[in-house]
């Protein structure tokens, strides 16, 4: 639940459900609804469906190198789609799945059109030349002075190019985000 800074806010003025019985529904929620939740917002976030999401994380269960949440993460950060989303060219995670199908993002010099392609240290994302006078662009240069990519990704804004420094940490996550109950979750 995101709560807006205003006085006004109706979360502020009315912090429980909408309807008669909302004052009374106030429940804290098992601890699998916890978990559940959790999941949801996570796997909403990166717009995935249940099956990718549960194939990421039982991957990171699977690593003995590095912590689970940490694994989630990287895997998460390190798709195609999140890339081109974090470099900022485009709005929204949506847009950016988007404008990687239609071919209009090359990796090391090719085409790649697979929202999902997992990025590794080195890999230099780029804008093809003939689609930066296409619609999806048309403000890039905007989106692009606004853009504050993460520590691990180095934005070249003359060029549209951005390459992939480091492995991705979560500091852009946000810490609204309990890893643990979503390990636990997959974890029964």
């Amino acid at each position: 639940m995101s709560v807006c800074g205003r006085e006004k806010c109706a979360f502020k003025r009315k912090p429980y459900p909408p309807g008669v019985h909302g004052k009374a529904f106030r429940r804290a929620g098992s601890e699998f609804g916890v978990q559940l939740a959790e999941k949801q917002k996570l796997k909403f976030l990166y717009g995935l469906r249940e099956r990718q999401f549960r194939n990421y994380v039982q991957g990171a269960l699977k690593q003995k190198d590095a912590g689970t949440s940490d694994a989630i993460i990287n895997a998460l950060e390190s798709r195609l789609d999140n890339a081109v989303y974090r470099l900022g060219f485009s709005p929204t995670r949506a847009a950016a799945r988007q404008v990687v199908n239609h071919g209009h993002v090359l990796v090391n010099g090719k085409r790649v059109n697979i929202p999902s392609y997992r990025l590794k240290i080195g890999d230099e994302v780029k804008l093809r030349e003939a689609s930066k006078q296409k619609g999806p662009f048309a403000n890039l240069e905007i989106l692009i002075k606004k853009a504050a990519p993460p520590s691990w990704l180095e934005l070249d804004r003359v060029l549209y190019a951005g390459k992939m420094m480091a492995p991705p940490s979560g500091e852009g996550l946000g810490k609204g985000y309990n890893m643990n109950a979503i390990v636990e979750y997959y974890s029964r």
